[in-house]
């Protein structure tokens, strides 16, 4: 019993296989053969715009779909090659191959090995929450920035001209400059393409849109032979199912870029993952692991290594599809796994005709499905500076490399998450006009403080970063009022702890303001933050008397005082 326990902590799948309901079959049945497919052209596509042999995407689909209905949490994703991962693997050992293929293969394989094992490095030191530094305006213009990256890759594809420039508009330049050399019927059938599955998308959009696409792109080239006109097609396929096969060692210094490009392929395909898998959980009323997610990938990636594939993370549109058409759990990606395998083992022939120039038009369709304009327009109606910050993070993916874009969208998120606790909201509480309780002054017209009394509340923990913005603003709240300030009450409801810098600023204030006769208080102050005051010395500075459990009790005793003095005067 402890024995099965073991296993399915460690495999949910298992777990979820238990729970089947055989009511979810026939879901799950249609949704893995649709979502087959989808992905066997998509991820062939996806191979080819990660720089390797289009059946290298077929390989790197099977022990995915495997190890994922194994290890991960999410009964719905489904994970195999996708768009971000594939640019990544491109631009991480394009320029380690030299244009060899063999190498080239081989340094991906090597590339996956190397992603697999930061992933369960990660997963064995609980860094799941590494993906909470991403956030959504950051992944908005992330993901635009990769989708453009994408589209530039494939420009010499459609038009059959091989461009030497890399980026979307020198490539743009350049072929205007060789417009003479663009191959005709090359171009016609990929916008074709394309216009096809952007009208399937519209008109239906559960359709398996590049399905079909691959089958008419294959029809087209054998009834008009446009394989012998210039059209280049895929070519023969190995036949047989991927092996394992470990990947050849590499100088030092290769191995020391293709280490550093493992971790950023690594943490964007996991924020892509949980993201994904968080999502649609959310959707379906059920929770997933985060760490739990970080070790499956882990383990995706690693087989793909030693299988003779490259970089994986999650689909979100193939999730999507299988979730349309009811999808429970991972016997769906069981089934894909199953149909795939028999395209490998006998479609070979049919996938052999099909054009080059079609599967660029599937990169730049999903590279299109990308780009979320409604999410920029969001963004920009919600708040001004998530929207710039979305901005900053696509240009600077566009400006620089890949690898650079995600160091670029770690530092701003964590600049904006920063930026955030030095200078957080503060407010200054009084009294609003039919409303209970006490309530920030800018908040509503009308409101009043109590002549004499400063609440002030800082919603934010006190550190070193932000102990000195605190001190500024409390005293020009104190400055602010127009009746001299007896007391000033600090509201601590949103400080959880101080640091011994916050602990001495907050005493320096004690101090400057009995220097000014007005008495330190502090209201709400939670049980770990004042044994941490006591520790630092400041809880006895300001005296245990001036410590109140609530505002109004804070208030009372300022009222008693008051009164008290005032009777005091009294000749």
């Amino acid at each position: 019993m402890v024995r099965a326990i073991s296993l399915t902590s460690i495999l949910p799948g298992l777990r979820q296989m238990r729970a089947y309901q055989p009511a979810w079959l026939r879901g799950d049945l249609l949704a893995g053969v649709t979502v087959a497919a989808y992905l066997v052209p998509q991820c062939m596509a996806y191979a080819e715009l990660a720089g390797v042999a289009p059946v290298a995407g077929l390989w790197a689909i099977l022990p995915p779909m495997l190890l994922y209905a194994l290890l991960g949490s999410s009964p719905q994703l489904s994970v195999g090659p996708e768009s971000t991962t594939a640019v990544m693997t491109a631009v991480a050992i394009a320029p380690q191959a030299g244009g060899d293929p063999l190498a080239y293969a081989s340094l991906a394989s090597l590339l996956a090995l190397f992603v697999g094992l930061a992933c369960l490095l990660g997963a064995w030191s609980r860094l799941g929450f590494l993906a909470d530094l991403l956030s959504k305006p950051i992944l908005v213009g992330y993901m635009a920035g990769v989708a453009v990256i994408m589209i530039s890759g494939q420009i010499g594809k459609i038009s059959g001209v091989d461009l030497q420039a890399e980026s979307l508009l020198d490539q743009l330049r350049e072929l205007a400059g060789r417009s003479g050399e663009i191959h005709g019927p090359t171009l016609v059938l990929a916008i074709g393409v394309l216009v096809f599955l952007l009208l399937v998308q519209r008109l239906f959009p559960m359709a398996p849109g590049p399905l079909l696409a691959v089958l008419l792109a294959v029809a087209v080239v054998s009834v008009l032979q446009l394989d012998q006109r210039g059209v280049a097609v895929i070519g023969d396929i190995p036949a047989g199912l991927p092996s394992f096969h470990l990947p050849e060692g590499v100088a030092p210094q290769k191995l020391r870029f293709l280490l550093s490009a493992a971790v950023g392929i690594a943490l964007v395909g996991y924020s892509d993952n949980v993201l994904t898998a968080r999502a649609f959980a959310a959707r379906g009323g059920y929770r997933i692991d985060a760490n739990q997610e970080l070790l499956a990938l882990g383990a995706v990636n690693l087989g793909n290594g030693l299988m003779q594939g490259f970089p994986v993370s999650s689909s979100g549109s193939r999730t999507a599809i299988g979730e349309a058409l009811g999808s429970r759990s991972q016997l769906f990606s069981l089934v894909a796994f199953v149909a795939v395998s028999l395209v490998v083992l006998f479609l070979r022939p049919l996938l052999a005709l099909f054009p080059k120039a079609a599967l660029g038009a599937i990169v730049i369709y999903a590279a299109l499905r990308l780009i979320d304009i409604s999410e920029f327009q969001r963004l920009r109606r919600f708040k001004l500076s998530e929207f710039r910050l979305a901005l900053v993070t696509f240009a600077g993916v566009l400006l620089t490399d890949l690898l650079m874009g995600v160091a670029l969208a770690v530092a701003l998120s964590v600049i904006d998450l920063f930026a955030r606790l030095v200078r957080p909201h503060d407010a200054v509480l009084g009294n609003a006009p039919n409303l209970a309780g006490l309530h920030d002054v800018e908040d509503w017209e009308g409101t009043s403080t109590i002549p004499g009394l400063v609440l002030y509340r800082y919603d934010a923990p006190l550190c070193f970063a932000n102990a000195e913005d605190f001190r500024r603003r409390a005293l020009l709240a104190i400055d602010a009022e127009t009746v001299a300030v007896d007391w000033f009450v600090l509201n601590a409801e949103a400080i959880v702890e101080v640091d011994i810098t916050a602990a001495d600023v907050l005493q320096e204030l004690q101090q400057e303001l009995a220097g000014r006769h007005i008495v330190f208080a502090m209201a709400r102050v939670k049980q770990d933050l004042y044994l941490q005051l006591v520790r630092a010395g400041v809880a006895e500075r300001i005296g245990a008397e001036h410590f109140y459990p609530t505002l109004p009790t804070a208030i009372a005793a300022f009222q008693d005082q008051a009164s008290r003095g005032a009777a005091g005067s009294v000749p």
